[in-house]
């Protein structure tokens, strides 16, 4: 009895996966072995082309779909009625049953794990009558039952909605409910989190994990962050460029790292709480990067930016005449100052408005009212002739530096263009500064002549930064500008950020949702949940003493990259956020605060948590 309980669900045995592509076949796996258990969770980790999805895609043998093939090796399943299965050898009629049945499935992205046009219902109804074979009756029974399970609140009126109608967080749910449906052996979860809000992710964590308790399923749980791997694994394994370089138990990784890989990986992860008792920022100390400075960035006391009373505000369009029917209360009532060589950051979770205060303060969007005023100047009552003017003291990073860039330009003209448009026209200045730009931000020089899609998204990233630095501005705003980054690609640009501000002066406007990278980077912070802030003060107040009760919610969910301090899903129990439409003639109350202490204020208006 003994050595049946042992038998692993999965093997996977010296996989090798290649890829066609004109320049001849290219490994995205090479000799990879692991096995995951029964009631196990084995997170792979490692950054992105690692190889690590490829691994999982091949499980499911959907890597031939995206042109892959597996060109050597075992994929041993042993199904329900203990039968063994190299799935790599099995026919497709046969793994369609496995799919959903036997093995399921989350992906990353629950939108285009749905089918926008079927109802919720219709989808989870439909692999349980195809594999079970229940009746319309049985299968809707279950289907509720499955969304209760995952925790959706009014699950009956779910049913009868369709995916575009939920937030992202219960649609990830609906796809871990769909995934969960047959009750299968082996559950793969592909970075399910990534997308969401640190409060949702802890949500989501917390559930898979009972719900793994509860059926014994074995979860293979793909991510690349590390503080989700400390909360989920009991084991890990660790890919690098398409091999995997090490495996233990989650506590043996963590505390007592054997591959240089992993011990530089682990050295990036910005952990919450690693600043505490200290009062300014300081860059990452990195393994393997010499000659950087780690000295703490003081700042200076003088005003660069001061934003009192900023309201944005979107319309909603409906009826037949598209009037305008309600509002999206988006920025409400918000003020603050930023000094000369500092950074504030505005946290909150997605619909917070952090990003529309950023775009506000450029005037990329119109806000409906406020003063804006940088240096004295006031930014609101420039006309656009000006404002172009102005912009050249403002300038902003965004979250996808793909989509910030053009495709069809060298990165050479697309760092000097801002150059040209203020009139510099002498070509080897252009050069020159441009090339002394790409040796800031750390990139080589042949690189001018490069397109973005040859570069990594860092890469990119950098070259955005170079751009936003071209005109000497004196504020950058950045939005989610590492979020989308790597561990140590996103380490290696934040300390590249924090050395740029050292030295130049500069002030970042710095908006985020990873209180981790915050927490580093940070003078002051700003908590901004429904359009206000909510707390607000230096950040060693904010994050040492939290005193409103959603800056503790929010401070509560952050996954800790250590596996002695995980989150229990009894200590996360969010409030879901309201709605910030409101009707054409709805005046809220303005924003009105305590000073808790010097400079530490907290909201006393009602914010709705």
């Amino acid at each position: 009895m003994l050595d049946q309980a042992v038998e692993p669900i999965a093997r996977i045995e010296n996989l090798r996966v290649a890829f066609q592509t004109k320049d001849g076949p290219v490994l995205g796996v090479e000799d990879v072995s692991f096995e995951v258990n029964p009631g196990e969770t084995v997170c792979i980790v490692g950054e992105s082309g690692s190889g690590k999805s490829v691994s999982s895609l091949s499980l499911m043998r959907l890597v031939e779909y995206g042109g892959g093939e597996i060109a050597g090796g075992r994929l041993i399943f042993d199904r329900k009625d203990g039968e063994e299965l190299d799935l790599g050898k099995a026919p497709q009629s046969l793994m369609r049953t496995i799919r959903g049945n036997e093995i399921g499935m989350i992906f990353q992205e629950p939108m285009t794990a749905l089918n926008p046009v079927f109802t919720v219902g219709r989808q989870l109804t439909e692999g349980l009558r195809l594999h079970r074979g229940m009746n319309k009756k049985q299968a809707a029974a279950r289907a509720l039952e499955l969304l209760k399970q995952v925790r959706i609140p009014e699950a009956e009126r779910r049913l009868h909605q369709y995916p575009h109608e939920l937030s992202g967080g219960m649609r990830q749910r609906v796809v871990i409910a769909m995934a969960l449906a047959c009750e299968p052996r082996l559950l793969i979860a592909d970075e399910p989190t990534t997308a969401l809000d640190v409060t949702i992710q802890a949500e989501i964590l917390a559930l898979m994990d009972r719900l793994k308790r509860e059926t014994g399923t074995a979860v293979m749980f793909i991510t690349h962050d590390m503080a989700v791997v400390a909360q989920m694994a009991d084991r890990v394994v660790v890919m690098y460029r398409g091999k995997k370089v090490e495996e233990g138990t989650v506590e043996e990784i963590f505390e007592n790292p054997q591959h240089d890989y992993t011990k530089a990986l682990l050295s990036a992860v910005p952990r919450l709480g690693e600043m505490t008792g200290k009062d300014l920022p300081e860059p990452m100390k990195l393994l393997g990067v010499e000659g950087h400075s780690t000295a703490p960035i003081p700042g200076h006391d003088e005003t660069l930016l001061e934003v009192s009373h900023l309201t944005t505000r979107f319309p909603v369009k409906g009826g037949f005449f598209r009037r305008t029917v309600a509002n999206v209360h988006a920025v409400e009532d918000v003020s603050f100052t930023i000094k000369k060589g500092r950074t504030l950051s505005l946290v909150g979770e997605s619909g917070c408005g952090k990003s529309t205060v950023g775009r506000s303060l450029l005037r990329l969007v119109e806000p409906l009212s406020g003063g804006v005023s940088l240096e004295g100047l006031d930014v609101m009552a420039l006309s656009q002739r000006d404002l172009q003017k102005a912009r050249k003291d403002m300038q902003m990073v965004f979250q996808d530096p793909f989509a910030s860039l053009n495709p069809q330009m060298q990165l050479m003209d697309q760092v000097a263009e801002p150059l040209r448009n203020y009139g510099m026209t002498n070509k080897q200045e252009i050069h020159d500064r441009v090339a002394h730009l790409f040796d800031r931000v750390e990139l080589p020089r042949s690189f001018l002549r490069r397109f973005p899609h040859e570069l990594s998204g860092g890469q990119r990233q950098r070259v955005a930064i170079a751009r936003a630095l071209a005109l000497n501005p004196k504020l950058i705003v950045a939005d989610e500008a590492v979020s989308a980054l790597d561990v140590s690609v996103q380490a290696q640009v934040l300390n590249l950020m924090m050395e740029l501000q050292a030295e130049l002066g500069l002030s970042y406007l710095f908006i985020s949702h990873d209180m981790a990278v915050v927490e580093r980077v940070s003078h002051d912070v700003g908590v901004m949940y429904l359009g206000r802030i909510v707390e607000m003060g230096p950040r060693r107040a904010v994050f040492e003493d939290p005193q409103h009760p959603y800056t503790k919610a929010l401070m509560k969910a952050v996954p800790i990259a250590d596996p002695r301090r995980r989150k229990s899903e009894k200590d996360l129990n969010f409030k879901p956020i309201p709605s910030p439409i409101h009707p054409v003639g709805y005046e809220p109350k303005p924003s009105e605060y305590r000073e808790v202490t010097p400079g530490h204020f907290i909201l006393t208006t009602d914010s709705g948590y």
